[in-house]
């Protein structure tokens, strides 16, 4: 059972000496690593030493080793950074795309936990002080919410600010980014920040009322556009590489886009269309952003869909059934909260004007609040969040508080010691 053997690594529940590679090399387990849930190795910058010597990389796992070969790794350079590979039946020896051989290690989970791994997997993602949530005081959780939003904020300005310093304190350059890298809803954001950062929005802003020219640009700087599918993506490449070779684009190469366990709805190509389709009817975007004074003037800015071609696509070549790709309701509220709010904050910050920043809070708490797991998390707890504001408090408390252990930082945690 995988996840079983992820829960036993994670918790090193196995004997850490004396310790071996399936060919005899001695191991030592240093840090498990980040768990990681989404595509990719299951466990993110472990550290171990093998015949005495560090290394520092990612953990896959599977019950069988042959899985790697199931699970189509073979050739896969996403796993060419594992430094060992663990499976509870050695029958196959995974090697990276180079052909070099993968270290693997037999583990096996003790028979006792078998029996309490629906009470394990029920509890483990749940913070140590969750008993004692239920009776905490309204107003110390209302307080604790409170600051912890005005720290994401303050978090967020930090990573504008950050921005504003490599772009010359060009507020448009960097909103485009921001929202670039929140139409990646988690799973591609690094993806499309680094892809946002390629585009020359100069030159963009020349072709701008011409759609098929705005789509020919962000393609190309995205890499998907790679070969010739179809008409479409033949008369793409020709106008690219003309506007291409007229303003000189440099493009990255570090673009790793996702789209394994994912809705085809939220494929890069789809986002990137609706990013082009806004991008081409909304000009002054930033200024009526920061002009608009409620969540009904904003939510219609934010409205997009895409060229004709997407449609019938939700990739380059492949036809699907017609559906129109609008942005969603629940997308443009996400925009919302982690791209015009934070901006309108971060813009209020900096120019200090503080009714920016107070009309951000106050649009946050107007908001209904995220539906994630962490929200859920937190819900299951006994902590329910109200509008917004609170959902985002939660990510800060989990991510900040909770995931770094920093328990005596928090005040729930010192009201857990409290009492114990």
């Amino acid at each position: 059972m995988e996840q079983l053997l992820h829960y036993v690594w994670k918790h090193k529940l196995f004997p850490l000496k004396p310790l071996r590679t399936t060919d005899g090399m001695e191991l030592e387990v240093i840090d498990t690593g980040l768990w990681n849930t989404d595509s990719g190795p299951d466990f993110f910058n472990a550290k171990i030493k093998i015949n005495g010597v560090l290394w520092v990389g990612n953990i896959e796992i599977h019950t069988k080793a042959s899985d790697w070969k199931t699970h189509h790794h073979v050739g896969n350079t996403d796993y060419d950074n594992v430094i060992l590979h663990i499976a509870s039946e050695i029958d196959y020896e995974p090697c990276r795309s180079n052909g070099e051989k993968i270290p693997q290690m037999e583990l096996h989970y003790p028979a006792y936990l078998l029996e309490g791994y629906n009470e394990l997997i029920r509890t483990a993602h749940y913070p140590a002080c969750y008993k004692i949530i239920p009776s905490l005081p309204k107003i110390l959780m209302h307080s604790w919410l409170n600051t912890l939003q005005i720290e994401r904020f303050e978090e967020k300005t930090k990573r504008i600010s950050k921005l504003m310093d490599k772009y010359n304190n060009n507020w448009e350059d960097v909103f485009f980014i921001t929202l670039a890298r929140n139409f990646g809803f988690g799973t591609n954001s690094d993806a499309f920040e680094l892809w946002a950062q390629t585009i020359p929005l100069r030159a963009v802003d020349k072709h701008r009322d011409n759609l098929f020219q705005v789509e020919a640009i962000f393609f190309g700087q995205s890499g998907l556009l790679d070969s010739v599918y179809d008409d479409y993506t033949d008369k793409l490449l020709k106008e690219y590489t003309y506007l291409k070779h007229k303003f000189g684009f440099t493009t990255s190469e570090n673009c790793r886009w996702k789209l394994l366990r994912m809705r085809p709805g939220n494929f890069p190509h789809v986002r990137i269309a609706q990013l082009a389709k806004l991008y081409h009817t909304s000009q002054g975007l930033l200024s009526k952003i920061l002009e608009a004074e409620t969540i009904e003037q904003l939510k219609p800015m934010l409205e997009t869909d895409t060229s004709e071609y997407w449609i019938t696509h939700y990739t380059f070549g492949e036809i699907s059934t017609p559906v129109k790709k609008n942005l969603s309701v629940s997308s443009i509220n996400l925009l919302i909260i982690n791209t015009v709010i934070p901006f309108l904050y971060a813009y209020g910050k900096y120019r200090g004007i503080n009714r920016l920043t107070v009309r951000a809070s106050e649009m946050l708490e107007t908001l209904k609040p995220e539906n994630n797991f962490i929200t859920r998390m937190w819900r299951e707890c006994g902590l329910e969040a109200a509008h917004a504001g609170d959902s985002q408090a939660l990510i800060q408390l989990k991510k900040k508080y909770c995931d770094p252990k920093k328990c005596l930082y928090c005040r729930i945690g010192f009201e857990y010691l409290k009492k114990s």
